[in-house]
């Protein structure tokens, strides 16, 4: 399904949350890079817009990670990093988040932009993803929500259930996949239970912040 819409991605992404969603990684990048040397890993990367932020933002000598399991998702992202001078920071690797070809222990930062709701079991992801960071390392998670507000959830499930799918099939060719992706939102845990996720999978420091009304959540834990 992501390789199907891959090429109307992006374009998709910024119209519907009106360049929101640009914000939102503004927030998490202040939780993934400190300005040192650091070896970071950004999971199920897609077309890179995380990742590209990532890498013009982290300190000298710093090397960006991205691993996806849809090589249609990837192929645009060292387009785009060439473009924005950063594709030397940059490793590509196609890799499935619940089994990650590293070693433990190997990143300072990992991080999942839009992608953990994804994941078939969940759970084993957050270890995978506790189990491949440093000590003292951090794993910095952006998900999509939904408003808990009454009149603000009418609106969204309206636009997102309903107007959503027509206009991402139009553009894309793919009305299916634009069914799943707001059903996806809908169906990740709320905010509490995913703490507790995280702290079950064996995260300390577990924190949890809410944007634009409900509209999006950062997720950071401690190994």
């Amino acid at each position: 399904m992501f390789n199907d819409i891959a090429p109307s991605y992006d374009r998709l992404n910024h119209l519907m949350s009106l360049g929101i969603d640009n914000l939102w990684r503004k927030k998490a990048l202040k939780e993934i890079v400190d300005g040192s040397e650091q070896q970071i890993l950004d999971v199920a990367c897609g077309t890179g817009d995380s990742t590209i932020a990532i890498a013009k933002a982290a300190g000298s000598g710093s090397r960006i990670t991205g691993i996806d399991i849809s090589t249609g998702m990837m192929e645009p992202l060292m387009r785009k990093a060439a473009h924005e001078g950063v594709h030397d920071r940059i490793k590509l690797k196609v890799a499935d988040a619940l089994e990650m070809p590293f070693q433990d222990g190997t990143f300072h930062r990992v991080t999942c932009a839009f992608g953990i709701r994804n994941f078939e079991d969940k759970a084993k992801g957050l270890q995978e993803f506790r189990r491949v960071l440093k000590p003292g390392g951090r794993a910095v998670i952006l998900e999509l929500g939904v408003p808990q507000k009454p009149f603000l959830r009418k609106l969204y499930d309206l636009y997102f259930m309903h107007i959503l799918p027509l206009i991402g099939g139009m553009v894309s060719g793919n009305k299916e996949a634009y069914r799943y992706l707001p059903a996806s939102v809908h169906a990740f845990p709320p905010p509490e239970k995913f703490c507790a996720m995280m702290e079950e999978a064996g995260f300390t420091s577990v924190r949890h912040r809410s944007y634009t009304a409900g509209l999006c959540r950062l997720f950071t834990g401690e190994k």
